[in-house]
């Protein structure tokens, strides 16, 4: 299924799938599955998530100042992991955002693999 049918007809699953079949073969890119423990469905660069599947919606690792652009656009909310407190650096992008997948992993990859260096 082509990622935007994926997203016409609301299939996050199948979303995300298309999404790691287009970064499994980038450089230093680790897809879901091949590590054990935390994060193990999420898609990795040099070791950092930098995207994951969580509850129906794309969780992105982004600057604080993007995230807080994307919330104020009404495309997501900051991501919160079950602890009470969201997180300034993560953001759930919302299932009706017309934001395109596959840009906003690559910006989150960018990210956090700069944080490596």
């Amino acid at each position: 299924m082509a990622q935007e049918d994926a997203a016409a007809t609301g299939d996050a699953d199948g979303h995300f799938d298309d999404l790691v079949v287009e970064f499994i073969e980038r450089d230093g890119v680790v897809p879901p599955g091949a590590s054990a423990g935390f994060g193990n469905g999420s898609l990795r660069v040099d070791g950092r998530i930098f995207a994951m599947l969580v509850r129906g919606r794309l969780v992105v690792k982004l600057p604080a100042a993007r995230v807080s652009e994307l919330v104020d656009a009404g495309d997501g909310i900051r991501f919160d992991a079950n602890k009470g407190t969201p997180m300034k650096e993560w953001l759930a992008l919302d299932p009706t955002s017309g934001v395109d997948w596959t840009r906003l992993a690559e910006e989150a990859s960018r990210f956090v693999g700069r944080r490596s260096e």
